[in-house]
């Protein structure tokens, strides 16, 4: 440390044998004493050194140098008492009459003058020498032991507070005059700074202590912490393994939730099924003349507004026909034509005998009835019968684990293998008489007059529809497998995709570009779901492609079933909102906030609808 280092020439000084000769020859005061012979005299005798060379002081005091040390020691006695001059004396009687080469063999190592002396050193040598001296001293500093060094610094703090400024600032001026890289000016002030800044610590309060002691523990703590530093390579192959354990766990709680919501969305509620069975149960028990609809000469008008559903889910189906009409500007205009399976046509038709839709025009039918639909027209029916498709469906032992089945779970929806879904690929058929009609699902709410939709200009176009493809994702290459050369050769993948639900069709210019011929080919070239996977709007792509006027978006907005980041603007401003997706309005698992759009067309007071326990 830099304070020791200078201290020590100080302390070497005036703690040797001076310090113990004054000591033992007044008893009065001896560091007194010692600081004279440090401050006073031993300056005195090197101006003599430096004036009169090797003089013996006591031999020659008749002499120049005598006369100096004369006048000296008169300064002195002028300065001090006389207890400090009797110790002088009896210090001078002791060690013998004083010579400057007693001080040469005595004096500390800082003060010695050989250097200074010569008469025949050169700047050079007095650098080498002054470089030399600081070697040892900083060697002998470095072999002091921490126990001396603290013994030392004490001594010079007790030293330092018996020190008489107006001698000290004489030997400042003496050292200043002859100063040296060791110089007193140099040292004397830093050890000051130092033992000044080691009383303010002494003096701090206890709480360091308390700071000090929490920093020895967090020491402590890093040291262990640094003494068990880990392998980073196997922490980081563990954390890898980690993320691939959570990522495996993730891909099959999204396995999961696909299976759960795709068998919730096959199923039908207990509720529905209850109101099902009782309106079944109504209708074969009315009379056959009653069984009736009314205004049924309306069904071949091709001056009034038609609209085709289908669905087997009688409280779907109201809500569809109740919506529609309560936004219609003249309900009596309107005609409704409704078709189920066997299972689901009691129920359906004994529920519009109860509720009929006011002045508009319904109509119930059984798509079993209808006898030019078999498999040997339709491709359809005709696959369903292979024993391959039979497979597919209904193999007892097919993969029923997560991994192998929830791929396909999707496309092996009931609903796919009805002729419910397929029937809209034959509308000239259902409807011969017929020019135009709309075409609604049962998943859809109308929410404002539709009318307006006969009168759009189709342009010699066959379906009128919204088109979906502001997302990548609702283009052809979504839909469609454009590996197959039957695919890529006769469609383009970037064509926009459009959505089934709300349709307008022209039945004229349906027959004669022959729709339901272009579906039949297209349908028995993915016999073995080579095209497309199952469904009907892939199909639909294909056999209406180039021939799709589109509508403006405000007329079907999509997505209730599914996107729950619709804007609400945009739901309010459509004319028919679609719960296209897993998310029926009719299910539990159905998104809240879109759900009223579709029950403020539901009467839960209906006897029916009580007595089954429906509830919004």
């Amino acid at each position: 440390m830099p304070t020791p280092k200078q201290r020590l020439p100080i302390s070497t000084a005036g703690g040797g044998g001076g310090g113990r000769r004054a000591a033992s020859g007044s008893g009065v005061l001896p560091p007194v004493v010692v600081l004279v012979f440090l401050f006073v005299v031993a300056p005195s005798l090197f101006f003599v050194a430096r004036n009169g060379g090797h003089v013996h002081v006591a031999s020659d005091p008749k002499g120049r140098n005598g006369d100096q040390v004369a006048e000296a020691m008169k300064n002195l006695k002028s300065i001090l008492s006389k207890e400090v001059i009797d110790a002088v004396a009896a210090s001078q009687q002791e060690a013998g009459s004083l010579s400057l080469e007693f001080f040469r063999n005595h004096a500390s190592p800082s003060w010695k003058t050989d250097d200074l002396v010569s008469e025949k050193g050169t700047d050079a040598e007095d650098k080498k020498l002054r470089e030399k001296r600081r070697e040892k001293r900083a060697m002998d500093l470095v072999h002091k032991d921490d126990e001396a060094r603290v013994k030392l610094e004490n001594a010079a703090i007790e030293r330092s507070k018996a020190v008489d400024s107006a001698v000290l600032g004489k030997y400042s001026i003496w050292r200043k005059e002859n100063e040296n890289e060791n110089s007193d000016s140099t040292v004397r002030p830093e050890s000051r700074r130092a033992i000044g800044l080691l009383e303010k610590l002494l003096q701090m309060p206890t709480c360091i202590a308390a700071h000090l002691r929490r920093l020895e523990q967090w020491v402590k703590f890093l040291s262990k912490a640094r003494e068990e530093v880990y392998d980073c390579r196997a922490i980081t192959q563990r954390l890898r393994a980690m993320l691939q354990s959570a990522d495996e766990q993730v891909r099959s709680l999204k396995k999961q939730s696909t299976f759960l919501s795709q068998l919730a969305a096959k199923t039908i509620p207990n509720s529905i099924h209850c109101l099902s069975m009782r309106l079944t149960i109504d209708y074969y028990l009315l009379p056959l003349e009653k069984r009736k609809f009314p205004r049924s000469e309306n069904l071949e008008n091709p001056n009034l507004y038609h609209y085709a559903l289908f669905s087997d889910n009688v409280l779907a189906a109201s809500v569809v026909v109740n919506s529609t009409i309560m936004n219609a500007k003249d309900p009596e205009r309107h005609v409704f034509h409704l078709v189920t399976d066997k299972l689901n046509f009691g129920a359906m038709s004994m529920w519009f005998l109860l509720n009929p839709p006011g002045k508009a025009t319904i109509h119930v039918e059984n798509v079993d009835e209808f006898k030019w639909l078999n498999s040997s027209y339709c491709p359809v029916l005709r696959q369903l019968e292979s024993a391959a498709m039979k497979e597919y469906y209904f193999k007892a032992d097919r993969p029923t684990t997560l991994s192998a089945g929830s791929s396909n779970l999707k496309y092996r929806n009931p609903k796919y293998l009805s002729m419910l879904n397929h029937l809209r690929f034959y509308l000239p058929e259902v409807y011969p008489k017929l020019d135009k009609i709309l075409f609604l699902d049962d998943d859809i709410v109308v929410q404002k007059d539709l009318t307006g939709l006969w009168d759009v200009d189709l342009n010699g176009k066959v379906n009128g529809a919204v088109e979906t493809c502001g997302e990548s994702f609702h283009r052809f290459d979504k839909y469609l497998n454009f590996s197959n050369p039957h695919i890529a050769r006769n469609f383009d993948p970037n064509a926009c995709g459009w959505a089934y639900g709300m349709n307008i069709f022209d039945l004229k210019e349906w027959k004669i570009k022959d729709i339901t011929g272009i579906y039949h080919k297209w349908q028995t070239m993915n016999e073995d779901r080579v095209l497309w996977k199952l469904g009907t709007l892939p199909p639909g792509l294909l056999t209406f492609y180039k021939l799709t006027h589109p509508l403006d978006k405000s007329w079907h907005v999509l997505g209730l079933g599914y996107n729950p980041s619709i804007d609400r603007s945009e739901i309010d401003n459509a004319a028919v909102v679609h719960y296209n997706g897993n998310m029926k309005p009719w299910l539990e698992l159905a998104m809240t906030k879109y759900r009223p759009y579709w029950t403020k067309y539901i009467k839960y007071d209906h006897p029916y609808i009580r007595g089954c326990n429906l509830s919004e």
